[in-house]
């Protein structure tokens, strides 16, 4: 992509409404544009980044055996009246009336749906177990919306759900997600930490958020201090095996949330205990009954009775995770995305369009990279050299190639690592066998 093709309206100033690290930047890269309160655009080099985010999380719910579907965003009222929650959920919730006067609520999350869903349509034992996803934007309607998508009003969230015949086989259901969850985060480059959480409003007796530590985070966690050095896991999970050891396996090192941290009865020694801050990416929930039982999803069980079916929900902040790692990974320049999500895998950076050479070096490598399938942005603007390697650090691709008549004239560009910063010079085939191979390598 050339960029000056390429809709990226990046801020020089700092926006006066960003207060956290991720907001600046998202507003200044040109990754968003707010259209009111909480609610935004996602300009094209945000969404890449979102739609890398989306095909991970995706790849890890098939692999796991879930399958995809898509609910409508709006919801009828009833079947929250049929579960209770309508009048208790608050103000959280936008409610609305259709022309025939009928209530309406554009959805924040979708346990009431699903339910109805299984009581429609399954009947039997042998219908279940199954599990379900889908990546959707959803309402919640903050009083104070703030740290741009990090709270905002509307967001685009994955959202799964299980359902079994009892609650062992729901407890399997649970670690085949907690398991896929791991997978998920350690493939996106991102350091997840899962932790002991309150199920809250959405009930069941498994609960567990996972965490990115960052210091803006939203809420203050409790550790242990060997989480400091624990490597992203990646196994090759075999989905249908017994998965309750692995689980207890990675819930070994005891972490807890603060509403549930109780330094009085924590099995941890004070001295291992390390206080921080989290920002949650991810939350898994076993609700066992608290919907079905209302809604009237039962299934006959092999014995001829009629046993209401034991659900769980899962669910992933896609487009809070876009800014969950930028709070994580950026430097005082811009942000440092992993190469799993960046939008560009490398930007090259032609430092006097006016200049034959570095005009025909340039445009040679750029469609070389490009017919090998190397995600490449070209920035051939007409802009000062200082204009175009400010927006190369703020944009954050993992890898510059910058292209400038000096080098050239001694046969070499200049290649920098975003994420350490370090440089060296090589010659223009060296860079591009560099990156082709790597492409080739990684199909």
């Amino acid at each position: 992509m050339r960029l000056s093709k390429f809709f990226l309206p990046v801020l020089k100033e700092d926006p006066a409404e960003a207060q956290i690290v991720s907001h600046k930047f998202m507003l200044r890269a040109g990754m968003i544009d707010q259209t009111s309160a909480g609610i935004y655009i996602w300009l094209p080099l945000g969404l890449r980044v979102l739609e890398k985010i989306d095909r991970i999380v995706c790849e890890e719910q098939d692999r796991a055996g879930s399958s995809k579907l898509m609910m409508p965003t709006l919801q009828d009222a009833d079947i929250w009246r049929q579960s209770g929650r309508y009048d208790s959920y608050g103000d959280l919730m936008l409610k609305i009336k259709d022309r025939h006067d009928r209530d309406m609520l554009y959805g924040p999350t979708n346990e009431e749906q699903i339910t109805k869903m299984v009581a429609d349509h399954v009947k039997s034992y042998r219908d279940l177990p199954f599990m379900v996803y889908q990546i959707q934007h959803k309402f919640r309607d903050e009083i104070r919306p703030r740290f741009g998508v990090m709270r905002g009003r509307e967001f685009y969230m994955k959202d799964g759900y299980s359902a079994d015949i009892d609650h062992e086989n729901a407890k399997q259901a649970y670690y085949k997600m907690f398991a896929s969850y791991m997978r998920t985060f350690a493939r996106l480059g991102v350091k997840a930490i899962p932790m002991r959480a309150d199920s809250g409003d959405m009930g069941g007796d498994l609960s567990h958020e996972f965490v990115m530590l960052a210091d803006t985070g939203e809420s203050e966690v409790f550790l242990h201090k060997d989480w400091m050095d624990v490597d992203p896991l990646i196994e090759d999970i075999d989905y249908d095996k017994n998965l309750e050891p692995l689980f207890d396996k990675w819930t070994s090192i005891y972490a807890a949330t603060d509403e549930i941290h109780d330094p009085k009865n924590c099995p941890v020694p004070e001295a291992e205990i390390i206080q921080s801050r989290g920002i949650e990416i991810g939350h898994v929930f076993n609700f066992g009954t608290k919907y079905s039982e209302p809604m009237g999803a039962t299934v006959t069980g092999p014995d001829g009775k009629e046993v209401s079916v034991h659900m769980g929900s899962y669910g992933i902040g896609v487009s809070r995770l876009v800014a969950a790692i930028i709070e994580a990974s950026h430097d005082d320049a811009g942000i440092i995305w992993p190469e799993q999500v960046a939008p560009f895998h490398v930007v090259l950076v032609n430092l006097n369009m006016a200049d034959e050479n570095c005009a025909k070096t340039a445009a040679d490598m750029y469609q070389k990279l490009q017919a090998a399938g190397v995600e490449v942005l070209y920035d051939d603007r007409d802009e000062r050299a200082g204009v175009k390697l400010g927006t190369a650090d703020l944009i954050g691709v993992p890898w510059q190639v910058v292209i400038g008549p000096r080098g050239l004239e001694k046969g070499f560009v200049e290649l920098k690592h975003r994420a350490t910063n370090k440089r060296e010079e090589i010659s223009p085939d060296v860079a591009l066998n560099k990156f082709t191979a790597a492409q080739k390598q990684a199909a």
